[in-house]
């Protein structure tokens, strides 16, 4: 519950009309009332505005010249950023979370989450049911764990992070080493995973920790959920990862890049700052320079696709015909 003056404020924006309506919820056009804040970041909602009842509109200042419906407008640059940066303001879902730890627990039960030995935990740390922190873990200021969230041993988790339901940080690294006899020799990793401050991670994933050094997430860091990080990546800053992407052991990922969903980046590849891999892609190869990268065939009927997959695996044979 925000007036229209401290709305106004949070995003910064340029307000016509009146400021001191009381705004409860953020709504649909159609589905809105006076007390409803409503988003208009694209011309085609233009033709619903007759049913527009909203108490506030957030809009850029094209959209807001266009419109003749008498109503409360706050003018700003970026429409969507906006809609972030208040959403959060209106989130009434149920939340189980218990707010913050000023000490720690001689039991180590605590209101069903488990804390190991020489744990240290930040102001303002909140926390779900049945998670867990393991010996050595470090959590810093204004931390939010959800439900069901590990911790091993080895993590630091810097400041105002927020980590997803089932998600498991420092799990064991997938490292085997065969013998003459094709036996498989496991390696266990003594790193940990060092997680930088601003980060944003989502529900069921698993970041490995290092084999000897740390995995390391970077300050401002975003990823979506179902994501499997592996031992000794490196992610640099402000890079955002979405759904089911698979990045193997070893990977450098530069600052600033963009990884679109179900992307799989094999061991030991390097991508430089700037760089947007787009959905489905397999990097096998470094990425040196910035830029847009796909490696992914468009969708066919299956039968046209059969001719071409055929055609495929004669292009060697094509090749030497051609250079004959």
């Amino acid at each position: 519950m925000l007036s229209i003056k401290e709305i106004n404020k949070l995003v910064s924006g340029q307000l016509r009309g009146e400021s001191q309506t009381i705004i409860n919820s953020i709504s649909t056009i159609e589905n809105s009332s006076s007390t409803d804040l409503v988003f208009i970041s694209h011309m085609k909602y233009i033709k619903d505005l007759n049913d527009l009842k909203a108490g506030l509109v957030i809009t850029d200042k094209f959209i807001a010249d266009l419109l003749d419906k008498e109503c409360n407008l706050i003018i700003v640059d970026h429409v969507m950023l906006a809609f972030a940066k208040l959403s959060r303001y209106f989130d009434f879902k149920d939340n189980p979370l218990i707010n913050s730890l000023d000490s720690l627990s001689s039991t180590n039960h605590l209101d069903n989450i488990y804390i190991g030995n020489d744990v240290k935990i930040g102001k303002n740390f909140k926390y779900g049911i049945n998670c867990v922190l393991e010996s050595g873990v470090v959590i810093g200021k204004n931390v939010c764990l959800s439900h069901n969230v590990i911790l091993k041993s080895g993590c630091s988790i810097g400041d105002n992070v927020y980590i997803g339901e089932g998600t498991v940080i420092g799990s064991e690294g997938f490292g085997n080493i065969l013998d003459k006899n094709a036996n498989w020799h496991h390696i266990s990793h003594l790193g940990g995973v060092s997680i930088g401050n601003n980060v944003l991670i989502g529900s069921n994933c698993n970041i490995d920790r290092g084999t000897i050094s740390d995995t390391i997430i970077s300050n401002g860091v975003v990823m979506d959920n179902q994501i499997h990080i592996a031992h000794n990546v490196q992610v640099g800053e402000k890079t955002a990862i979405a759904a089911n992407v698979g990045i193997a052991g070893s990977c450098n990922i530069g600052k600033r890049n963009m990884i679109g969903g179900m992307v799989g980046i094999v061991d030991h590849i390097s991508t430089v700052d700037d760089v947007i891999i787009t959905a489905k892609t397999t990097v096998y190869r470094n990425i040196k320079n910035s830029g847009t990268y796909t490696g992914i065939m468009p969708i066919l009927k299956h039968g046209y696709w059969k001719r071409i997959s055929i055609l495929i695996t004669k292009l060697d044979k094509m090749l030497n015909f051609i250079k004959k």
